[in-house]
């Protein structure tokens, strides 16, 4: 084996890897976050949590990525440690799939359809037709599955190309008197556990050894050994994601380590006992893709079986290990920065921690508005806590979303954090005016001011009308539903015609002497907050309008514009929605006026 042959292992090597990536990134674009919350939502049963586990590694092709993001929900406070360990067991069995698939290597040549299925033939077919979607299609699912394919016909041919690479080496008998030592159960398990840990793929070095069996020098006792190790190597992965976590999520990480090493130990006292007492026929019998692999399932399968009863005693072992500790941001956590190498899982984080700011920003808005007919100092003081909680948040939502910007994202990705920036923005500054509306709360409280019973009317229409907007908007973000940010903007233009109508009343009384100076200048400035809230509802609005619409459509391509058609008489449904608000919120003000006119 000269240095040219060292050379194309590298790139063969780095073809996989890189095939590997490419496809569980396209994967994981498919899926837009579902895997996540499917971890979320389907784990309360350890039986389901193996099952979700399994299919989330088979889809993602990896058990180290799947432990990964399950380390980041349990330190987001999302999972319990009890559901992690569930879908750890089963993320070990889902891993199985990528060898399994590249057991296609070893099938005959006789039959023409068979040979088009062997990774030297389908690996460039597919490859060629991903290159074809991805780069014909400018987005969409159309261009994801292109990455999709081009990353497994990238797998196959690496996985062939290693086979190649590696054949001069396997024919040294220097190196077939190396592999043979590999029978040696403690040499095995740490040169597996070693490969794995260094290329931080148990799937790849499992791919390694599929290639390495093309040569007849893998015998069922030198690949046993190996693939407990690679079991081992692959927790390296999730116990650098757990540095800096909570101690739930280091407990996580700890999980996954024993339950390998364990596993491994049953096996060798189990595995090598017999083998001394009956001389196990089948312990030199030479490997090859597919014996190889269904050992692989075989070790992962019968693992999960034996310590899925002990669930219970896994976790007190980790929680023995690894004591209690202090407690982490909740909000940190949420946005823990394992996610930003999933963006569609690091989105819908995201997504969560809008929400709760919305929720914050609605809550002292309700606040603020009973503070103004039934002050309360208690009241007012949560009011202030919930505000620095929105500025916290604010602030470290802001730097994660940058940071996944900073990303390899797809154009909707892209647009996104761009829409959720905009957001997080409008939100924090529902919560400066809502601040806004306390103060002039307790300027009229400490000045014992009250305002005239129409002018009363005429505030509570203005704060139900930004109310309904505020409701609609966090309906909006909760469903991702376009038709509830729709109605939005009808409340909002409905909300402009409340505050410019009693503007003017307002100044009137002023002029007849019916309102003081004092009260006229805090009835404008509640006026002016409640505009600019209703304002910042309908920015947020238009935003999940924007992430849902079609690529093709106005409101994707000029907000502005798109805005300034609907108020120009340019939907229908737009125009029923604003008679529907104004009918509930002016006319009854309009009344109002009316009445008091003539009496």
């Amino acid at each position: 084996m000269n240095i040219r042959d060292v050379i194309t292992l590298l790139g063969a090597l780095a073809t996989f890897l890189f095939g590997m990536s490419t496809m569980t990134s396209g994967l994981e674009k498919l899926a837009s976050g579902r895997l996540a919350s499917l971890l979320e939502r389907l784990t309360d049963n350890i039986l389901k949590g193996v099952l979700l586990g399994a299919v989330v590694a088979g889809m993602v092709h990896s058990s180290a990525a799947t432990t990964v993001m399950c380390i980041g929900f349990v330190n987001a406070g999302i999972l319990k440690l009890r559901q992690a360990v569930g879908v750890i067991m089963g993320a070990n069995i889902g891993t199985t799939i990528t060898a399994q698939i590249l057991r296609l290597g070893g099938l005959s040549d006789s039959n023409f359809f068979l040979m088009l299925l062997k990774p030297e033939m389908l690996g460039p077919l597919m490859a060629f037709a991903g290159i074809l979607f991805f780069s014909f299609f400018n987005g969409g699912k159309k261009k994801t599955v292109g990455q999709v394919l081009l990353g497994l016909g990238l797998l196959f041919i690496g996985i062939k190309s290693m086979e190649n690479a590696l054949t001069p080496l396997t024919q040294l008998e220097a190196f077939q008197e190396l592999f043979v030592r590999f029978s040696n159960p403690v040499l095995g398990i740490a040169v597996g556990a070693a490969i794995t840990a260094l290329i931080q793929s148990s799937t790849a070095s499992v791919a390694i050894l599929q290639a390495l069996s093309a040569s007849g020098v893998v015998t069922f006792a030198t690949a046993m050994p190996i693939i407990m190790g690679q079991n081992i190597g692959t927790c390296v992965t999730a116990i650098i994601s757990s540095i800096g976590a909570s101690r739930n999520a280091k407990r996580t990480a700890a999980v996954h380590l024993y339950f390998n090493i364990i596993g491994t130990l049953v096996f060798l006292v189990v595995l090598y006992g017999l083998n001394a007492v009956f001389h196990l026929p089948f312990w030199n019998n030479v490997m090859n893709y597919g014996s190889i692999a269904d050992l692989h399932s075989f070790f992962n399968i019968i693992c999960t079986l034996l310590l899925l009863p002990f669930n219970r005693q896994l976790v007190r072992l980790v929680e023995w290990t690894i004591p209690d500790s202090g407690a982490a941001d909740p909000v940190v956590s949420v946005l823990d920065p394992r996610f930003l190498s999933t963006p569609s899982v690091a989105l819908e984080r995201a997504r969560t921690v809008i929400i709760q700011m919305g929720n914050l920003a609605k809550d002292n808005y309700r606040i603020a508005v009973e503070l103004l007919s039934d002050y309360d100092p208690k009241q007012l003081e949560l009011l202030t806590q919930q505000e620095e909680a929105l500025d916290h948040m604010e602030g470290a939502l802001d730097q994660y979303l940058v940071k996944l910007s900073r990303h390899s994202l797809d154009a909707h990705d892209s647009d996104l954090v761009s829409d959720l920036l905009h957001a997080l923005s409008d939100f924090e500054r529902i919560g400066d005016y809502a601040v806004n509306l306390s103060e002039s709360a307790t300027a009229l409280h400490e000045k014992d001011l009250v305002f005239s019973d129409v002018a009363q009317l005429e505030l509570k229409s203005v704060c139900s009308a930004v109310s309904d907007a505020l409701e609609q908007v966090m309906e909006a973000y909760r469903t991702h539903d376009s038709y509830a940010a729709f109605q939005v903007e009808p409340l909002e233009e409905v909300v402009d015609l409340l505050t410019a109508t009693l503007r003017e009343r307002h100044v009137e009384r002023l002029k007849q002497g019916v309102c003081t100076v004092e009260l006229g200048t805090q009835f404008l400035e509640l006026l002016i907050n409640l505009e600019r809230i209703s304002d910042h509802c309908s920015n947020a609005a238009v935003r999940i309008i924007h992430q849902n619409a079609e690529r093709d459509s106005l409101v994707r391509s000029d907000i502005h514009t798109y805005l300034k058609q609907l108020h120009q008489g340019g939907s229908r449904q737009f125009d029923e929605l604003f008679q529907e608000a104004k009918d509930k919120y002016y006319i009854p003000i309009e009344n109002a006026s009316q009445l008091s006119a003539k009496s």
